[in-house]
């Protein structure tokens, strides 16, 4: 009789950290696939920039700096490899793209260039889609983190190494202030 309530409760625990498992491998799978997500957006959005640079080099030829600087900071978020390092570089691309529209302001011909402002209304979707992903892979990544971090999931996420995912967030203050742009 002992031995079969012995075998009740480790069947019983087999079971639950099976659920636990499979259920920590479907979330951190909806996280994977949020990510993806995102990163069809940003390869739309990295393919939209180099277009939009040569638009505007023709108008805002004082600009170089601005120029140089959306093109390094897409670069860098091209080759960024892990998703904390994309995190980061993609809000520096997106704080120089800011700063290049606000340039353009200065720029009556500029604005008013039917390729630029195709291009920019591109990039001002792709922006809008980003965000939408972003939010649902943030989203992913809290229930994940969630199931992850909550007992008894705590227990089979530590033994079978299940990480914590990194959310997607601005890295810094100054990524949240508008661009300054002056012409004096």
């Amino acid at each position: 009789m002992a031995g079969l309530i012995v075998a009740g409760i480790v069947a019983l625990l087999l079971i639950l950290t099976i659920g636990l498992y499979n259920g920590l491998v479907r979330e951190r799978n909806g996280v994977q696939n949020a990510w993806n997500q995102i990163d069809v957006q940003l390869k739309r959005r990295h393919d939209l920039i180099p277009n939009l640079v040569e638009t505007a080099k023709g108008y805002v030829k004082h600009e170089r700096e601005v120029l140089e600087g959306v093109t390094v900071a897409r670069n860098q978020a091209v080759n960024a490899h892990s998703r904390s390092g994309q995190i980061q570089a993609e809000a520096q691309l997106g704080s120089a793209l800011a700063n290049l529209f606000a340039v353009a302001e200065a720029y009556p011909q500029l604005r008013a260039n039917e390729n630029f402002l195709k291009l920019q209304e591109e990039l001002t979707s792709t922006e809008n889609k980003i965000a939408f992903a972003r939010q649902y892979y943030n989203d992913s990544v809290m229930t994940f983190n969630n199931k992850r971090q909550e007992f008894p999931g705590v227990l089979v996420a530590g033994l079978f190494n299940f990480k914590e995912e990194p959310y997607w967030k601005l890295p810094d203050v100054e990524q949240r202030e508008a661009p300054q742009v002056s012409f004096n």
